[in-house]
């Protein structure tokens, strides 16, 4: 439903170099009737999808380390982030999209997935939308090396960590990554794991 405390929105691109910048002018309705101009900057990436991938035998998941920028111009010291797999939807659902980035990241090819949740990661300033997945794996599925997408510039390292040792690198702050954290912590709170 929409909102009808909103009116006269209007946009301004102020940037459209890797992804989309924008500048929204709008009416916003106040509790007490009255209507007041704000602005608000947005940043459109486009909507993606991530997944965890588990063992459920061997009690391990698979996540993925490489650099970004962003968390390096902010604190993170190397630049190195511990992931699940994810991308951008880029035209395709997003199971189709899942599936795909799976076997380009990790090399697994996955052929049933399911969609836990879907979550808005920054909504006070990016309007990507995720939807989060979770996927049982084993090393029939490994059908390819992995490691990324060649012109897409990506350096992915697979890893393959226990699910109780991955949890402590949450704990530890190896894991900063927020749809890590929620799937992880998913799937600790579901007990995919329980014998």
């Amino acid at each position: 439903m929409k909102n009808k405390g909103i009116r006269n929105i209007k946009k301004k691109v102020l940037s459209k170099n890797w992804y989309t910048l924008n500048n929204y002018s709008f009416e916003y309705k106040r509790e007490d009737g009255t209507w007041e101009t704000q602005q608000r900057e947005s940043y459109d990436c486009g909507d993606g999808a991530a997944i965890l991938l588990y063992n459920r035998e061997m009690k391990t998941v698979v996540l993925t380390k490489q650099f970004r920028m962003p968390t390096y111009v902010n604190g993170n010291e190397d630049g190195m982030m511990v992931e699940v797999c994810a991308g951008l939807l880029d035209g395709l659902s997003p199971e189709e999209c899942i599936k795909k980035e799976a076997l380009e990241e990790t090399g697994y090819k996955l052929d049933d997935v399911q969609q836990v949740m879907v979550t808005y990661m920054c909504p006070g300033s990016v309007t990507q939308k995720l939807y989060l997945f979770l996927a049982e794996y084993d090393n029939t599925m490994k059908t390819e090396e992995g490691g990324g997408a060649l012109d897409e510039t990506e350096n992915i390292e697979i890893l393959e960590f226990e699910f109780t040792a991955a949890l402590d690198m949450i704990s530890d702050g190896q894991i900063k990554d927020a749809k890590s954290v929620m799937l992880l912590q998913y799937a600790a709170l579901t007990g995919i794991f329980s014998d």
